[in-house]
């Protein structure tokens, strides 16, 4: 008996119907707003659809979202006018680790971006995600070009 072969995963932008599948991705990021009302998320993703600036592309295996990121492309007035990206939200579903999902994905949105004429790519990572900073080493970041700094909106100012 013979196994038929496992189809490779796709890698494409993300579209209207995916919304539920990112957001429950997003569940395993473990980040604050996941009961977010649906409206607002519905309302919100229609926003990042619409925009040319934004991309959010996903690995899909057999139908389903396994890995996901996202990338901005900023306009700028330096560097020749060229943009730059900042990416964001990398995850990949836990039962897809290790399996070259994340790798495919993040090369797909990293290629995205120089062909949008991005003289550069930033990202930030949390400081004990050693796991994910290795991944984004081997991808070719460098962790020493630039320092990064967060400034969180206070609690008693949130909409």
């Amino acid at each position: 008996m013979s196994i038929a072969p496992t189809p490779p995963p796709e890698v494409r932008r993300l579209a209207e119907h995916d919304l539920d599948a990112l957001h429950a991705l997003y569940a395993q990021l473990g980040l604050e707003g996941h009961d977010t009302p649906r409206a607002r998320l519905s309302e919100t993703w229609a926003r990042i659809l619409a925009s040319e600036l934004i991309v959010h592309l996903g690995a899909f295996i057999d139908g389903a979202l396994a890995s996901a990121c996202h990338a901005v492309i900023v306009p700028n007035l330096t560097h020749g006018a060229r943009p730059y990206a900042v990416i964001e939200n990398v995850v990949t579903d836990a039962a897809h680790r290790r399996r070259g999902l994340g790798e495919l994905t993040m090369r797909s949105l990293i290629a995205h971006c120089w062909e949008a004429g991005c003289y550069k790519i930033m990202l930030a990572s949390g400081f004990g995600r050693s796991g994910a900073h290795a991944f984004y080493d081997a991808l070719g970041f460098d962790r020493t070009a630039k320092q990064s700094f967060v400034l969180k909106r206070p609690a008693e100012v949130r909409p």
